[in-house]
């Protein structure tokens, strides 16, 4: 992930858009955001918690060092994240979901629904019992598919009518496209240079 000076700026423009949100948009006639927005945020707060639950084993699962690091990356640019999806939330008087790492929780529903990309409560059992070399190549393959699945998420919010024009919610998801793009690049040479090496 990004580190964060950028990412801090739009925590305080979320805070400092909090006044403008409530009002709504005179001019355009059009509300300040739209279902599809909130719909976003609030799945994508689980999303984050299952990546932040996984990449915080790195350090007593045997992982090499580079993963470690990219873990720790993980671990702070998502939770900060979280915070920002939970304020923003919050600023509009809509639910707040817990950040739940085994999926969204909806009101109204008794189990946590997985989004997009999650890991099943099988596969988050496994890499938790992996250690060493096999944690790490489990780790890359299944955030190779966690982060496929944000990247669907953002896709859909900007495929829907109106989503992800909200500026912070533009900012934001334009973000998670362009991080996650990029980690899925790394991890997959990280993948493929774990598969040649001798065991």
């Amino acid at each position: 992930m990004r580190m964060k000076t950028p990412f801090l700026a739009l925590i305080a423009m979320t805070a400092a858009a909090t006044v403008a949100a409530g009002q709504g948009s005179p001019a355009s006639g059009r509300p300040p955001y739209t279902a599809e927005d909130v719909q976003f945020m609030s799945g994508m707060i689980a999303h984050h918690a299952q990546a932040v639950l996984m990449a915080s084993w790195a350090p007593t699962h045997g992982a090499r060092q580079a993963l470690r690091a990219m873990c720790e990356r993980i671990v702070v640019g998502q939770g900060d994240e979280i915070v920002l999806m939970q304020r923003w939330l919050r600023d509009r008087h809509e639910p707040v979901p817990p950040a739940d790492p085994r999926g969204h929780v909806m009101p109204g529903m008794d189990h946590p629904m997985l989004m997009p990309g999650m890991l099943t409560p099988p596969q988050m059992a496994q890499l938790d019992s992996a250690r060493g070399p096999e944690f790490d190549r489990l780790f890359l393959t299944y955030m190779i598919q966690h982060h496929q699945g944000a990247i669907l998420m953002v896709n859909q919010l900007f495929g829907s009518p109106g989503g992800g024009e909200e500026e912070i919610v533009f900012r934001f998801a334009s973000d998670v496209y362009a991080d996650q793009t990029t980690e899925i690049d790394r991890m997959s040479r990280m993948l493929l240079a774990l598969n040649r090496s001798p065991q």
